[in-house]
């Protein structure tokens, strides 16, 4: 596991109404320090001395409030079942660099970067919680701030979202009329990837919510898939390549900066396109994507056929059925979804 998914793993263990979270509170309340170190193997042993050795003391809030009361640290087992030690002095390498002040903090630190395990720390003069692991840290802030940071972020996803239908119309009228630049196309994958970038943001800061983090799901995960489909087709449509080229693509997208996304010419230049101002036809992916019972080989068959959305916009229902897979009636109903899309593309505002 990467640092990250272990930090997001603890994030959700140290969510309000979790156990371990709910211990972490009661320290704060009675005004204590603490450093909780959670899992044991030999490279903590290394560097543990003195204090006691628990044998098979499971895990309570209480418990945990009670051993924090002594000076030294408590060691938990990985999956926070069992206390292992109290009291425990930890000598991690001084060499092991810090930014952090206060001696807990800076012991902290150089513990989750010294053996890899996560390590969560209680400051007694200020009351806050930070939970590092390896070169990562995360201060906890109290659900109802945590709540208010999210909305914030949801709001500028909405915003982002909105940005985003306005490019996607504007690409939709520009390809039916056949004036398409990559201009158009760059506008649509920056605020794809802007509202994808959001949704992100907003997945690793829910952990932190715990059982209310279901409050956020529909909205928010329906914004962020929706962004990262429509982000899919479009790369797609554009960079050539076949699936390889259009995975480079998009890891080449995910890649950039913030500030090298709102840059047409960055953008083409970073997924191997032409300059903004070119003139250029999509394959036809994104045209297709939204007829209904439309299996994805007859979906490939017809971009390989075609190899041109324009061709495939004003086809007849003879040259559309003459594509391995369609036949007459798919053919029919092809057409008139062609048809309909054509006629919304050109009339929406």
């Amino acid at each position: 596991m990467t640092e990250s998914s272990i930090l997001q793993n603890v994030l959700s263990r140290v969510a309000p109404g979790a156990p371990l979270r709910s211990a972490l509170e009661r320290i704060v309340k009675q005004g204590l320090g603490a450093l909780i170190v959670l899992g044991w193997d030999e490279r903590i042993e290394k560097i543990t001395s003195g204090g006691f050795r628990l044998d098979d003391v499971a895990f309570t809030p209480a418990k945990l409030a009670e051993l924090a009361k002594m000076d030294g640290a408590v060691i938990l087992d990985g999956a926070c079942d069992y206390i292992l030690r109290a009291n425990a002095h930890l000598l991690p390498d001084p060499a092991v660099e810090t930014d952090e002040t206060g001696a807990r903090f800076r012991t902290s630190q150089r513990l989750a970067r010294q053996t890899g395990l996560p390590v969560l720390a209680v400051s007694e003069e200020r009351g806050n919680i930070t939970v590092f692991c390896g070169y990562e840290k995360r201060e906890l802030p109290a659900a109802p701030e945590l709540l208010a940071l999210i909305n914030q972020h949801l709001y500028a996803q909405e915003r982002c979202r909105n940005a985003l239908e306005t490019a996607r119309a504007r690409l939709d009228r520009l390809e039916i009329s056949d004036n398409v630049t990559l201009f158009e196309v760059a506008a649509v994958l920056h605020r794809a990837e802007l509202v994808r970038r959001v949704g992100e943001k907003i997945d690793r800061l829910k952990v932190g919510l715990g059982q209310e983090a279901y409050l956020l799901e529909l909205p928010h995960a329906d914004l962020t898939e929706d962004a990262r489909e429509l982000r899919e087709l479009v790369v797609r449509d554009y960079v050539r390549g076949g699936k390889a080229g259009a995975r480079r693509a998009l890891r080449a997208l995910e890649g950039m900066s913030a500030n090298d996304l709102y840059h047409p010419e960055r953008v083409c230049s970073q997924l191997g396109l032409e300059h903004p101002a070119t003139g250029v036809r999509p394959l036809g992916y994104r045209l297709l994507s939204d007829v209904p019972r439309l299996p994805a080989p007859v979906r490939e068959a017809l971009v390989k056929h075609f190899r041109d959305a324009r061709k495939l916009l004003v086809a007849s229902i003879a040259d559309l059925s003459a594509v391995s897979g369609v036949g007459e009636t798919r053919a029919g109903d092809l057409r008139k979804h062609l048809d309909r899309a054509q006629r919304i593309a050109l009339y929406s505002d």
